[in-house]
């Protein structure tokens, strides 16, 4: 997975404004926040909440 730095910067989670952690294994972003998991697909960041997958970290709260 290859995301630019600036580019994560700038993200934040769609539905709680919170942070997002890099997981490389899985391939996915992570909110901090609201544990919802972002799939990256060809080093691009899909930020819709129908496509998230809670992923058990996090607060639980959006």
């Amino acid at each position: 997975m290859n995301l630019d730095e600036k580019l994560l910067d700038l993200i934040v989670c769609p539905a709680c404004h919170a942070a997002l952690a890099v997981d490389a294994a899985a391939e996915e972003l992570v909110c901090t926040g609201c544990g919802l998991a972002y799939p990256v697909r060809d080093d691009i960041p899909v930020l819709l909440v129908d496509e998230a997958r809670q992923s058990g970290t996090g607060s639980g709260q959006a």
